[in-house]
């Protein structure tokens, strides 16, 4: 079972991003070579305050709401979600057809869709994308 989500387990960056796949949990960050010691700082003193070591990105972000220290956290990161839900689609003959569609949003965003909403939509969260820039000016 292990190997099915290995997929979703990655880390990368461009010049201004870095992406994790969102079936890491937070032991596996902090033990993670090319994880940025700085966003392990960050996790350690700030995300841990409201969160359990063994909680995974997925479910972090799917349960998130804006009171949440971990939110405010994430937000000073300029934090983006990638994630694919459930749309329908209507052909040119007029059939419906339901696809799941990828989509990116900024954090507040994101949290501003409620618990039914992404049940709804068969939400799926993907990818955590944090700003560098962000990153680096935060203060820890």
């Amino acid at each position: 079972m292990e190997n099915q989500y290995s997929d979703f387990k990655y880390y990368m960056q461009d010049v201004g991003s870095l992406y994790f796949g969102a079936c890491y949990d937070y032991t596996e960050l902090m033990e993670h070579e090319m994880v940025p010691f700085k966003f392990k700082s960050i996790i350690e003193h700030y995300i841990m305050k409201d969160t359990q070591a063994d909680t995974t990105l997925e479910s972090q972000f799917y349960y998130m709401t804006k009171e949440d220290f971990s939110y405010k956290t994430y937000a000073q990161l300029k934090t983006k979600v990638k994630f694919c839900q459930l749309e329908e689609k209507k052909s040119f003959f007029g059939k419906t057809k339901v696809a799941y569609q990828n989509k990116v949003l900024p954090l507040d965003q994101f949290v501003q869709l409620n618990l039914a909403q992404k049940k709804k939509y068969g939400v799926k969260i993907q990818e955590i994308i944090l700003s560098k820039l962000a990153m680096m000016s935060f203060s820890v």
